[in-house]
C-alpha cells in the first residue's frame, strides 16, 4: 500500500458507466478489467461508486476490518443523494445480517447457522428431484409454435422458488407475490411508483408469514426461527427471512441458466459430462460459478476511513462494488486461460461466487444441490438440447468468441417437438 500523498486522485481513475439492463455483462466485465484494478463506476440513478476488478483486491475488500456493510455509512445516504425512488434502493436500504457489522452481524447470523444446516438441505434432495421432474414433464406444453421454450421461466425460476418456499414455509398461494417483490427489487428499470409500492408490501408480506408460522408452526425454517431462543426482534426476524427468501432463490436462478448456456455453447464438454459421472456435474457447477457467477455486481461496502487499494485512495464513506463477473476471469488468479470455460480445469484457487470473509453466503450447499439436480435431469431427458435458432444465429454472427457473446437469457430454451403423439425430443 502506498501513502495517501502518492496515491492517484479520483480524477485519474477511469470511469465506466454500468448498463442497468445487463445486456452484455461479459463485455462489461472485460471492460472493467481492462480499465484497471480500481475503477469508478456510474450506477443506475447516476450515483458513483468504486469497483475493484481483481480477485486479490476483492478478497482483501470483503475481509477488511475497516470496511462497513452498513448502508448508513454511505455518504450518498447521509447527503440525500440516494433518494427513496432510486431503482437500487431495495438492494441498499435493508436492515439485516447482510448490512450488519462485527458482533451484531454474528448475533443475527447465528440463529440461521443453527437451523439452516447441511442435514436440512440434504433432506430436500428427493423433493428437489420430484419438483424438477414435474417441471420437465410440463416443459413441452410451454413451447411456442416453433417449438421454443423459455427455459428460464419454466425451469430456472420455478425450481428454486418452490424449494425456498417449502424450506421457509411460504404458502403456495403466496409464491407469485413473493416472486413479484423479489423481481422488482432486483430490476434496475423500475419506476418510482413501483419502488414505493414494493417497499411498502415487503414488510406486509413478511409480517403475514411470521404471523402464520407463529399460529401454525411447521417443519420449516421460519417456524424454527420463530421458536429460536436467541430472541430476534420482529424487525430482525423479518430482515433475516427476507435475506433467506431472496438470496435463497435469486442466485440459483442465474446459476441454472448460466450453466445451461455454458454447456450448450460448449458441446464437446457437454458430451463429456453426459458420458461421465455425478462428480462431473459437480465440476460443471463449480466451473460455472467461477466462469459466469450468478451475481455479476454486488453492492456495497463503505470504508470507515480513507483506504488504499492498488495505490488508489478511496475516501471514507464512498461505496465500493464487488464486480464478481469481472474478477471471475482474472488471469492472475485463474491463469491465462481464465476466459475459457473448462470443466476439466484444476482450480488454482477458489472462486468468489459466494463471497468470502465474515459475510460469505450461508446457502451455497443448497444452490449447488439444486443446480446439479436440475442439470442432470434436464440433459438426461434432452441430451440433444440446443439453443433457440434465433439466439444461436445471433451468437454465431458476432465477432466475439461464441462463449463470450452477449446473450438474452430470457430467450434461452430447448427446441422441443411439442406433438405429444411423437413424444418429446430435441431436434
Amino acid at each position: 500500500m502506498t501513502t495517501p500523498s502518492t496515491a492517484p486522485s479520483t480524477g485519474d481513475v477511469p470511469v465506466v458507466t454500468l448498463d442497468p439492463t445487463g445486456a452484455d455483462h461479459m463485455g462489461e466485465a472485460a471492460r472493467l478489467r481492462a480499465a484497471g484494478p480500481v475503477v469508478r463506476v456510474v450506477l443506475p440513478g447516476g450515483l458513483h461508486a468504486w469497483a475493484l476488478t481483481t480477485h486479490a483486491l476483492v478478497g482483501e475488500l470483503v475481509r477488511h476490518e475497516r470496511v462497513s456493510k452498513d448502508w448508513r455509512d454511505w455518504t450518498a445516504v447521509k447527503t440525500g443523494e440516494l433518494t427513496d425512488d432510486n431503482p437500487i434502493i431495495g438492494m441498499i436500504k435493508v436492515t439485516n445480517m447482510v448490512t450488519a457489522n462485527g458482533a451484531e452481524h454474528h448475533r443475527l447470523r447465528r440463529p440461521v447457522t443453527r437451523t439452516f444446516t447441511s442435514r436440512r438441505v440434504q433432506a430436500l434432495g428427493p423433493g428437489i428431484e420430484a419438483t424438477a421432474a414435474e417441471l420437465l414433464d410440463a416443459l413441452p406444453a410451454h413451447a411456442d409454435a416453433s417449438g421454443v421454450v423459455d427455459l428460464r421461466a419454466h425451469l430456472s425460476v420455478p425450481l428454486p422458488m418452490r424449494v425456498i418456499c417449502e424450506l421457509l414455509g411460504v404458502p403456495d398461494d403466496q409464491q407469485a407475490r413473493l416472486r413479484h417483490l423479489v423481481d422488482t427489487i432486483f430490476r434496475t428499470d423500475t419506476t418510482p411508483e413501483q419502488v414505493t409500492a414494493v417497499q411498502e408490501d415487503i414488510p406486509r408480506f413478511l409480517g403475514e408469514l411470521i404471523a402464520l408460522r407463529t399460529r401454525e408452526p411447521g417443519d420449516d425454517l421460519t417456524s424454527a426461527l420463530v421458536a429460536d431462543p436467541s430472541g430476534l426482534s420482529g424487525e430482525e426476524l423479518a430482515g433475516t427471512l427476507w435475506v433467506l427468501l431472496t438470496a435463497g432463490h435469486e442466485t440459483t436462478i442465474g446459476l441454472i441458466t448460466n450453466a445451461v448456456r455454458a454447456l450448450l455453447t460448449h458441446p464437446a464438454q457437454l458430451a463429456a459430462v453426459l458420458d461421465g459421472t455425478d462428480d462431473d456435474w459437480a465440476r460443471v457447477v463449480e466451473e460455472v460459478l467461477r466462469w459466469d457467477p450468478p451475481i455479476g455486481n454486488f453492492l456495497a461496502r463503505y470504508p470507515l476511513e480513507d483506504l488504499e487499494f492498488a495505490g488508489v485512495t478511496i475516501p471514507a464513506g464512498d461505496a465500493i462494488m464487488a464486480p464478481y463477473t469481472a474478477v471471475a476471469r482474472d488471469p492472475e488468479q485463474h491463469g491465462p486461460d481464465a476466459h475459457l470455460f473448462d470443466i476439466s480445469r484444476e482450480p488454482r484457487a477458489k472462486h468468489l461466487a459466494f463471497g468470502d470473509g465474515p459475510h460469505v453466503c450461508l446457502g451455497p450447499h443448497l444452490a449447488r444441490l439444486e443446480t446439479r439436480i436440475a442439470l442432470k435431469a434436464l440433459f438426461a431427458r434432452h441430451p440433444r438440447l440446443e439453443l433457440a435458432a434465433e439466439l444461436a444465429a445471433a451468437l454465431d454472427g458476432t465477432a466475439t468468441p461464441l462463449a463470450d457473446a452477449p446473450v438474452d437469457l430470457a430467450a434461452l430454451g430447448p427446441r422441443l417437438d411439442a406433438d405429444p403423439s411423437e413424444g418429446v425430443h430435441v431436434v
